[in-house]
């Protein structure tokens, strides 16, 4: 038997691992960046406040010496403030009005850098720039006293003015002012040390990723405690079953365990030892009779007693066996049982999600378990023949009714047609085991439904003989689903087999299903086959012996009341159409059956045409909104409207459409089901007009679909996006996404790049090949997109991409990029993409065109001369014009004439003749042709918008 580990793609410790570490990884990263930055910013503000409480007052001093031009008490004054914040400031230097070099602290061997390099009167009392490690923190100086202040200050100090009239060379003859009306003198530059800065920047940085990595190791630490304790005994319990299984009866389970799971390894434990036991018994009581055989060659008569002996004790040991396995399967339950509730219980509490998703996956895997132990216990009961079938009265139809229902969601959310087709002359009261024949019709329904993703699947009921007690059915599970091999189909009724290994992996189960319908038919009487024929489907019927009862269990029904009556019946689907006119032509119905949505249009527009009832399918129509329109109109021209339902979600059904029909009914319907909806239409109600509904966000008006094989990941994009626009269609697979291309227009597509069977990447060339979305918008879906790998995305014809995590806000910010993009739509994308294009310039769209219009520009030359090479068949010439292209077409955004110049230049340059190389060559000259109108098309387009928007 395969291992547990085989039945599903991640472990239970991989999953409790995962979903215990990226929250505290995620978060941890988020808080160490967010108060790193925050650290970072309040260094920077703090140097920058320190130089401005040293700047501002030395502007103001150095007023006087600007207007008496006395640089050596300027000179003074800012050496004296250099000194005292020597660790902070490299230079200080004043510059005048005229933008000239004043005065300096000393000596630098660049003030250029210092120096403002725009208008003076722009300078702001706070203007500040970075340099490298430095910071040059400016503040003009303007004058507050005038002329009056020179001759003040020659006063106070006739010894340090110079010789020459302080005013005349001090203010310019032209004055200029600032902003505020202020005259300026010139202005201060300070060159500040940020080192200091950036070394305390530093040890933030580091003491954040130390805090987030202690965080992650005591994370890891409590983790590994929760594994240890729940997720590794039951994957032990796992393997010594499946020892168990295997005939290892050695296998036990040892170390202390919490609750429940030590009642189930003691459980285990006894089972294994008493199997153990009795195969021993078994084997001692064979060996006695081979040791009696031997010596008692003489005494044939008493040797053949003895043997018949032995082999009846051991066939009883072989049926203890079986019935011991059989019960202890049972025991087995009684805890697993309490681990499962338990664990319900524990999910009504207020938890934190993370624990939610653990005791969630906890419950899963025991259920799964459950389940394994429910077949072994069925397996061991019909071994040891100890299962029992009950003789009891049950309405046929009925009970098949109510069997379909149950496993009926799993086909319609395949998109499967399931039909019911029973005979009208098979008997409704009949009498046996309800609940077996229902666990019959379970397994081959069930099966049938696992291993068909498009199509059908039919189960019929046959009469084949009847007496006066009993009556033999032929019943029929047809599918068009993937089939069985000739080679596989022998292994197909065995214990734990099934037709392939890799069967268990992709679908699941334990092969049991099988093995056990058999051996109920059988036991029933009867007896199971099949035919099948690989990917075109497969037939298993049985032949099933019943007693007729003598009471009457189902309702009996006035069938007379629907004899000469009209109904309509519209449905698109031909099994279930002719199934229904079968059964309503038996009840003496006058049928009119549709199959098109344009021949009921054409029925319902006949004035002269009225019916008793209709039955209308909702298959055929493109939204709930068209066929509410529809039912709105045959509901004049018959008496009771009934709606089959299978296709649209059951909330919309009910909101949106249940006023305008008497009755909905979800298929597959029973005959009995149906019979009653005609005989019995319901009540007329008043039809409660819809309240409008509050709008809270106006929604995009498109079509959008979105494709992930990963159940959460495409709920979490289709709740996204179902907020943000009117229609989402969601595929769970690549080959679902090319499909539903092919035979329907979106406006934009989001595509997860990792998917088993056809990826991202690969479904993207499908539909830029051969759909009716060449051009629509591809968004890649993806938690890759790496700067390397982007443009690995956009050369497969994808137009950008979305990162994973998706948040609500960069879903909408994709949407209203596209919206008002402009769309090319003459040219395929591998001849010119845009998006590629800009990747190459770094999203610089002027850069961009420029490059395009040269590449134009040279296009009409290089043909020439490719030509010409050709022509003289020059081999030089030839690589050398070919390898100029391939240089420009690098930054252009066109991947084919990319590839076929790398293509070409690589073969010349491995002297392969220019004769081999013609198919290439005219493949590129046709190439260059295309790029030339298409990127026409685009220089023009995006001229006109850039002419627009200046």
């Amino acid at each position: 038997m395969k291992s547990a580990n085989n039945l599903t793609k991640y472990s239970l410790r991989s999953w409790v691992l995962v979903l215990a570490l990226a929250p505290t990884v995620l978060v941890g990263i988020l808080l160490g960046s967010y108060f790193t930055i925050n650290r970072f910013y309040e260094l920077e503000e703090t140097l920058i406040a320190q130089g401005r409480s040293i700047v501002e007052p030395l502007a103001i001093a150095s007023e006087f010496g600007l207007l008496a031009d006395n640089r050596e008490v300027t000179k003074r004054l800012l050496s004296a403030s250099q000194l005292s914040n020597s660790a902070l400031i490299r230079s200080i230097a004043i510059f005048d009005v005229q933008n000239h070099l004043f005065v300096t602290s000393h000596y630098h061997k660049d003030f250029e850098s210092m120096r403002y390099k725009q208008a003076l009167e722009s300078l702001n009392p706070d203007e500040f720039e970075t340099l490298d490690d430095s910071l040059i923190i400016r503040m003009p100086i303007v004058s507050n006293t005038g002329k009056t202040g020179i001759n003040l200050f020659a006063q106070l100090a006739p010894g340090i003015t110079n010789t020459a009239t302080p005013s005349s060379q001090a203010i310019p003859d032209s004055s200029m002012e600032n902003k505020e009306g202020q005259q300026l003198l010139g202005y201060i530059a300070i060159l500040l040390n940020k080192e200091n800065a950036l070394l305390e920047q530093h040890r933030a940085a580091i003491a954040a990723f130390v805090i987030v990595l202690i965080g992650v190791q005591f994370n890891l630490f409590f983790t590994f405690r929760l594994v240890k304790h729940v997720n590794f005994p039951i994957t032990e319990m796992v393997r010594v079953v499946a020892k168990i299984r295997e005939g290892k009866l050695d296998a036990r389970l040892d170390g202390n365990l919490i609750g429940e799971l030590d009642l189930l390894k003691r459980g285990i434990n006894a089972m294994a030892g008493s199997l153990s036991e009795y195969h021993d018994e078994m084997q001692q009581n064979i060996d006695q009779a081979t040791f009696e055989l031997r010596e008692t060659l003489e005494q044939i008569e008493i040797q053949n007693v003895e043997l018949d002996l032995a082999k009846k004790r051991a066939q009883e040991a072989s049926q203890i066996k079986s019935e011991f396995l059989a019960n202890m399967s049972h025991e087995l339950r009684t805890p697993l049982n309490g681990v499962i509730g338990f664990a319900r219980q524990l999910i009504k509490t207020p938890l934190h999600a993370s624990q939610l998703d653990y005791i969630k996956t906890i419950e899963r895997s025991a259920s799964n378990l459950l389940g394994i132990i429910n077949d072994i216990l069925d397996f061991s009961k019909l071994e040891a023949g100890k299962m029992e079938l009950e003789k009891m009265p049950f309405s046929l139809r009925e009970t098949v009714a109510e069997t379909i229902t149950i496993i009926a969601p799993s086909a319609q959310s395949k998109g499967l047609e399931l039909v019911i087709d029973i005979d009208d002359n098979v008997p409704e009261n009949v009498s046996g085991d309800a609940m077996r024949v229902n666990q019959i019709i379970t397994n081959l329904v069930g099966n049938a439904i696992k291993f068909t993703d498009s199509g059908s699947v039919v189960f019929k009921i046959i009469l084949v003989a009847e007496t006066d007690d009993r009556v033999t059915l032929r019943c029929e599970v047809i599918d068009t689903g993937i089939g069985i091999n000739e080679s596989q189909q022998e292994y197909l009724f065995q214990a734990f087999g099934q037709a392939d290994s890799s069967i268990s992996r992709r679908f699941g189960g334990t092969g049991l299903g099988l093995v056990i319908t058999k051996r109920l038919i059988n036991k029933m009487g009867g007896q199971i086959g099949f035919t099948s024929s690989n990917e075109k489907g497969s037939n298993f019927w049985f032949i099933l012996p019943l007693n007729l009862s003598q009471f009457q269990i189902g309702e009996v029904l006035p069938m007379d009341v629907l004899q000469g009556k009209s109904i309509l019946l519209y449905e698109p689907r031909t099994l279930t159409r002719e199934t229904l006119s079968r059964r309503l032509t038996s009840w003496q119905l006058s049928l009119t059956s549709l199959s098109k949505v344009a021949e009921l249009i054409g029925t319902l527009a006949n004035s002269n045409n009225h019916y008793d009832y209709a039955i209308i399918s909702c298959h055929g129509f493109d939204s709930a909104q068209d066929l509410g329109l529809l039912l709105q109109q045959a509901r004049a021209k018959v008496g009771s409207l009934i709606l089959l339902h299978d296709c649209f979600e059951h909330e919309t059904m009910v909101s949106q459409l249940r006023n305008s029909v008497d009755n909905l009914v979800i298929t597959p319907i029973s005959d009995y089901a149906l019979a009653r909806q005609l005989i019995y239409p319901p009540a007329k109600t008043l039809i409660i007009p819809e309240l409008p509904k509050e709008q809270s966000y106006q929604r995009q008006s498109m079509t959008v679909l979105a494709v992930d094989d990963n159940p959460a990941n495409l709920m979490l994009i289709d709740t996204l996006l179902q907020e943000v626009v009117t229609n989402v269609v969601t595929a769970n697979r690549g080959e679902a996404a090319v499909e539903l291309a092919q035979g329907q227009h979106f406006d934009l597509i989001f595509m997860d790049i990792q998917m088993p069977g056809i990826d991202g990447l690969a479904a993207t060339k499908l539909i830029r090949q051969e759909s009716m979305n060449r051009n629509t918008p591809i968004i890649a879906v993806t938690a890759h997109a790496l700067a390397e790998e982007k443009e690995s995305i956009l050369n497969s014809g994808m137009d950008g991409y979305l990162p994973k995590p998706i948040d609500e806000k960069s879903l909408k910010a994709v949407i209203e990029r596209w919206i008002s993009k402009p769309k090319f739509t003459h040219f395929d994308l591998q001849t010119l993409n845009w998006e590629l294009c800009l990747t190459q310039v770094n999203q610089k769209i002027d850069l961009a065109l420029e490059m395009l219009k040269m590449l134009v520009k040279s296009l009409p030359e290089t043909i020439a001369q490719i030509e010409q090479a050709f022509a003289d068949q020059d081999q030089d010439k030839m690589l050398y014009t070919v390898h100029k292209l391939h240089g420009a077409s690098l930054y252009c955004g066109v991947p084919n004439t990319q590839k076929l110049c790398h293509a070409l230049e690589s073969s010349l340059k491995k002297q392969t003749s220019i004769l081999d190389l013609e198919p290439e060559i005219l493949e590129l000259l046709d190439e260059l042709t295309k790029v030339e109108s298409a990127a026409n098309q685009v220089i023009t387009q995006l001229s006109a918008d850039i002419n627009h928007d200046q």
